[in-house]
């Protein structure tokens, strides 16, 4: 992936991971503001760890992150979110902890940012479920309640990682649906999934996480049958 003036986020012989232990290692990877770009790998390859350190969750180890145009606002679903069902909050007031960063301690919530949550809702196509309790929605309804708390942030990039793991094949579709309907609007995506079939004809670039390996460029070129069949024999190395 080249540079130019729309890049988003920059990674350069970087090296991420934990407790000081890298995970990927000599990374080179750019993401231009607005594409839609596919990560792709076998579970334990590092998506999840590539994600943090792409969102500033995680320090890189060795190499560089930087953002030329500033650091942009991100909205993150995680692969497994922390969120206690047990808690009885409606999807409503779940979308509304995506303002919170706007809300200073013990004030009153306004009116704006409780306009900004049902918009996020709206725009998860998830408005139908504002009032009902987190903990009674099934897995793919949480996971559009999800989604809406990201967008609550205002993110100039939403970052997916494994939004339809365990999620019937409709649900699926729907949620790819969302996010191509959020990037034609403008929105840069980073999507984590196993789904190419779904995935085709939708993302702009795909990054391929394979044997310690990451390997970036266009959609058409990563997917092609000659390409997966070289990932595939990377992940077994």
């Amino acid at each position: 992936m080249s540079g130019s003036p729309e890049t988003l986020v920059r990674l350069t012989d970087a090296s991420v991971g934990y407790n000081g232990a890298a995970v990927l290692e000599q990374m080179n990877l750019e993401i231009r503001r607005g594409s839609f770009v596919a990560l792709l790998g076998p579970n334990g390859s590092g998506k999840s760890t590539l994600m943090k350190a792409i969102v500033g969750i995680l320090p890189v180890l060795t190499g560089k992150l930087e953002y030329p145009s500033g650091t942009p606002r991100f909205g993150y679903v995680p692969q497994r979110d922390t969120l206690d069902p047990v808690y009885p909050l409606t999807a409503f007031e779940v979308v509304l902890m995506g303002t919170y960063g706007s809300i200073r301690p013990f004030s009153v919530v306004k009116r704006a940012l409780r306009a900004r949550a049902m918009q996020a809702l709206r725009d998860a196509r998830a408005e139908p479920l504002a009032g009902r309790l987190f903990a009674d929605l099934s897995g793919g309804e949480r996971q559009r309640v999800l989604i809406a708390r990201a967008l609550a942030t205002d993110p100039e990039c939403l970052v997916l990682d494994e939004p339809v793991a365990g999620i019937d094949q409709p649900t699926t579709e729907a949620i790819i649906q969302l996010a191509t309907a959020l990037n034609r609007n403008g929105m840069t995506i980073l999507l984590v999934s196993h789904h190419l079939a779904t995935l085709r004809g939708r993302v702009d670039e795909v990054v391929w996480i394979a044997g310690r390996k990451v390997v970036g460029g266009p959609a058409a070129a990563m997917l092609s049958t000659d390409k997966l069949a070289e990932m595939l024999i990377s992940e077994k190395i």
